[in-house]
């Protein structure tokens, strides 16, 4: 279940970078969760002479921090080494340059992500129990013809191709028929939507009290370290791939999450700003879990625009205005704090908001200019973070692994 902390902290893990003709930034908060176990990977120009190729992941780890972070410094190297992802296993020779068999490389993730699960197996403490640790991976592998879509767990990669969301990994939970099956057949039950009323996804790596039932192989225990593998062609109107642990898909659906990263791109260049901005707004929309979510932006992805960028300040001096004005009316009652001035912005109709992200998006915009007028903090929200311009240290779900 995890323990909460009494307030969030608000400090950013960000990064940036770029190359192979794409530009990545990421930004992970601990916010309200007692620790944080989420961990990622960024890397642009694979090993082994696959330098056009590229690799993303978010690892959303419960229990522990263990296996997020092991995987996070090791599952590529688990999926690049093996003999099918690079087509060693027998098959047809191939002319320099051109790219492993579809199929091949679906079958070495496969196996990349069961040889690290068990080799992990081995480590003392979580042989012996001592750490209970899990994680959900999500990825993204970028060849120069496809992209591979990697998911074991609820964390949930999304492609956004011509403004629309394009597809979107499948989340594994314990209700899902399919799950259920496999947890059944290996003598588990289905309870409160999780597997023997603990844990809340179906498939995970680690987490080897679930996958101990004799006569069962490792994809067929209560929990499968099995990743679901989705390929599509790359297009030139693909904009962006985004992943991110359900932290954030807690709070935003496919769409909104998508039509929110769009608007934010065409009024910032920083990535990492947009990233930052992600977590913070989905903070305010009510997660109360580690965030985390990586950007990939492709060679179609929205541009920053002049009326974009001057909507965006005419919507900042609107808000900084209309805050003004509550606190000035407020009277005898004294300077309202700043839950009162977001609940009373919340009953206007207010013009051009980010879509997705509406008025929490704006938190920081207001809880400036109110804290501007008083020394005296709110008395909610009173770790309201700041905009990082730069690096510093359960809602609707839609159809997964589904083309639309």
């Amino acid at each position: 279940m995890g323990a909460f902390l009494d307030k969030p902290k608000t400090e950013k893990h960000t990064a940036h970078g770029g190359g192979n003709g794409l530009r990545y930034g990421l930004s992970s908060m601990q916010g309200w969760r007692v620790e944080m176990e989420d961990a990622h990977t960024a890397v642009v120009g694979l090993p082994g002479g696959l330098d056009d190729w590229s690799f993303f992941a978010v690892y959303d780890g419960h229990a522990g921090s263990r296996v997020a972070n092991y995987c996070s410094q090791h599952l590529l190297e688990h999926i690049t080494g093996s003999d099918g992802f690079r087509g060693e296993d027998g098959g047809p020779e191939r002319a320099p340059g051109q790219e492993p068999p579809v199929e091949t490389v679906k079958s070495g993730i496969r196996a990349g992500f069961l040889k690290i699960d068990d080799h992990m197996r081995s480590f003392s403490d979580l042989r012996n129990g001592l750490d209970r640790s899990g994680s959900t991976a999500v990825a993204v592998l970028l060849s120069p013809e496809h992209l591979y879509f990697i998911n074991c767990g609820d964390s949930r990669a999304v492609l956004c191709r011509h403004g629309q969301v394009r597809l979107s990994t499948q989340d594994h939970k314990p209700c899902d028929p399919r799950e259920k099956e496999r947890i059944q057949n290996a003598g588990g039950s289905v309870m409160i939507q999780r597997v023997n009323g603990s844990l809340a996804v179906s498939r995970a790596l680690g987490d080897y009290d679930y996958k101990c039932v004799d006569g069962k192989g490792p994809t067929e225990q209560l929990v499968s370290p099995e990743p679901e593998v989705f390929e599509i062609g790359r297009a030139p109107e693909d904009e962006f791939v985004v992943l991110a642990c359900d932290g954030i898909w807690d709070v935003m659906s496919n769409e909104e999450l998508c039509e929110y990263i769009r608007s934010r791109l065409e009024v910032w260049d920083d990535l990492e700003r947009v990233c930052n901005s992600v977590v913070d707004t989905c903070l305010h929309k009510g997660s109360r879990d580690n965030m985390s979510v990586v950007l990939v932006c492709l060679p179609n992805c929205p541009k920053v625009t002049e009326e974009a960028v001057k909507k965006e300040a005419e919507l900042d001096k609107y808000l900084e205005s209309r805050v003004e004005e509550i606190m000035e009316t407020t009277g005898e009652e004294g300077l309202p704090d700043l839950a009162h001035i977001m609940r009373t912005l919340s009953t206007e109709n207010i013009p051009n908001l980010p879509p997705g992200g509406g008025l929490a998006s704006k938190m920081v915009v207001t809880s400036m200019t109110h804290g501007s007028r008083t020394a005296r903090p709110p008395t909610t929200n009173k770790n309201v973070p700041q905009i990082h311009t730069q690096a510093s240290g359960r809602s609707p779900r839609s159809a997964g692994n589904k083309v639309f």
